[in-house]
């Protein structure tokens, strides 16, 4: 991340998203179009010359059925290995990814910029967000009834709808979240089999 906490670009994110777009068959085209983005956005990605936002790459993430640290993260990789992401109000960074045999869990460390709301895309049915508020006042969960907390109060919210972040009084917030991706919802097993095997293929292929 820049120093004015912009997105960097990260090639090896338009590797992995390559090896899964490719691993399931579709098109630059058809990605993007599940997605909602503009295929020159997934084009620009993949070859390294666009910086992610965060509404996209969750755009593109429940598009392709995996959590989004399958396409910040190699397989095995630590979780301060994975590039920090920004969108519109919300500076995302991974502190840590854990599995078990129902689901995979993301924990990421949040900054809300103060003055401006997040809108973020729906994540696939059964994903749930679980927000610890560190320091601020923050408004945040469905888009259609938002939650509000404050310091060390926690909300939890079905994700599997357009949710929002915001920072209310002026001031950024810092929060804690944890999204937790069900495996047994439908395909999801192939995705994260898919997943490991494009982070493999990719490894081979820089090895070679």
């Amino acid at each position: 991340m820049g120093t004015d906490g912009t997105s960097r670009i990260d090639p090896a994110i338009g590797r992995r998203l390559r090896g899964l777009r490719e691993a399931r068959g579709l098109s630059l085209s058809e990605l993007a179009r599940r997605a909602g983005v503009g295929k020159a956005t997934v084009s620009g990605l993949e070859h390294g010359t666009r910086n992610p936002t965060l509404e996209t790459m969750y755009a593109i993430a429940a598009a392709l059925s995996v959590p989004m640290s399958a396409l910040t993260l190699d397989p095995g990789a630590p979780a301060g290995a994975a590039s920090p992401v920004r969108g519109t109000a919300v500076l995302s960074t991974l502190l840590e990814v854990f599995r078990d045999p129902g689901a995979t869990y993301e924990m990421f460390r949040l900054r809300i910029l103060a003055g401006v709301e997040q809108a973020s895309p729906a994540h696939p049915p059964g994903v749930t967000e679980h927000l610890s508020v560190v320091g601020g006042t923050i408004r945040t969960g469905p888009a259609a009834a938002p939650l509000t907390a404050g310091p060390g109060e926690h909300v939890s919210w079905a994700a599997d709808v357009p949710h929002v972040y915001a920072a209310l009084g002026g001031e950024e917030a810092h929060a804690i979240l944890l999204i937790r991706t069900p495996h047994d919802r439908p395909g999801a097993a192939g995705a994260a089999g898919a997943a490991g095997a494009a982070g493999s293929a990719g490894e081979q292929a820089a090895q070679a």
